[in-house]
């Protein structure tokens, strides 16, 4: 397993709270990787899949907030303005 991968491969916890979108991905995409790769130990690649499963609803949830963010964009009487979307 490579380093990015054990790294991805932590307990799914608070950390992945904080972590931007495109962090995220890259840690689901690596342990996509090593996941089909099959190196892994089971013990290993059962952790893996749990914090992939939480990096996917994180990411799933970031996208939510983006994709409201825009859909908050409305026209108004001076041009484009966001509307609030909380």
């Amino acid at each position: 397993m490579t380093t990015d991968a054990l790294s991805a491969a932590q307990p799914a916890g608070d950390d992945i709270r904080d972590l931007p979108f495109e962090e995220a991905l890259s840690q689901l995409e690596g342990i996509v990787r090593s996941l089909e790769g099959g190196r892994s130990t089971l013990a290993q690649a059962i952790a893996e899949y749990e914090r992939g499963t939480a990096l996917r609803r994180h990411c799933e949830a970031k996208l939510a907030e983006a994709e409201a963010k825009v859909q908050a964009v409305v026209e108004g009487a001076g041009g484009l303005a966001l509307r609030d979307v909380e």
